[in-house]
């Protein structure tokens, strides 16, 4: 079974765990009261996420291909780089939302451009080891281990679609993929794939930033809503 995590030990709270971390007890409670309906933003292993200067959290979307197939993607959100547009309140994922999922907002007609340089919200002191977003990307096309990693890796540039800068050094982002195989693909098999991979980037960008959009505030971990009220 793999693993990742998220750094979140600056997140406050008691750290004197002894020789035991609650991270196994924590797991097998979070398997046991698995549902289909689950929350957002700081719940689960959001709870300690920040997403450049604001605070990140669990993400998830989904989306149903005209002939039936279901991608879904969930995410934790916990990057070095911003999910946000500099100089806007508009998410870099923007072009992906569905039904105005995380707020609705879009650029506006006079938008002038970004500076190429590093955006100012990124992560301060950003160092390694202490910044990832890990994510999992699921279908029901019964789709190979082999073609499983080509999920994978198509849903990565999801990443690259709602964060700037994205891969960097201090980050150590990863995707999982999964299949329940229900549903089977037809001949040539490359061409399904292909579609699962693009909508599965789709919905990791939209589920990155919802993961921020979710998100409330922490302490000095500020939300993305406290910091851009609704217009």
């Amino acid at each position: 079974m793999p693993a990742a995590i998220i750094f979140d030990l600056l997140n406050g709270g008691r750290k004197d765990w002894g020789e035991t971390p609650p991270y196994r007890a924590l797991a097998l409670d979070a398997i046991a009261r698995a549902e289909s309906e689950f929350a957002l933003g700081n719940h689960g292993a959001g709870l300690g996420a920040r997403a450049g200067l604001y605070k990140g959290g669990t993400g998830s979307a989904s989306a149903v291909s005209d002939d039936g197939f279901t991608v879904g993607a969930l995410a934790i959100v916990n990057a070095v780089g911003s999910p946000v547009i500099p100089g806007t309140d508009v998410f870099w994922a923007f072009p992906f939302e569905q039904n105005g999922e995380f707020g609705g907002r879009k650029l506006d007609h006079d938008f002038a451009g970004i500076d190429l340089d590093l955006p100012r919200d990124t992560k301060h002191g950003a160092a390694a080891s202490a910044n990832t977003t890990i994510a999992i990307v699921a279908t029901d096309a019964d789709l190979t281990r082999v073609e499983l990693k080509r999920l994978a890796i198509m849903a990565a540039d999801g990443f690259a679609r709602a964060l700037r800068p994205v891969h960097a050094p201090t980050d150590g982002d990863t995707v999982f993929a999964l299949s329940t195989g229900k549903r089977a693909i037809s001949e040539p098999r490359f061409r399904d794939l292909m579609r699962m991979g693009a909508l599965a980037a789709d919905c990791l960008s939209r589920a990155i930033a919802r993961g921020v959009y979710e998100a409330e505030t922490i302490g000095s971990m500020k939300s993305y809503r406290e910091l851009f009220p609704q217009r």
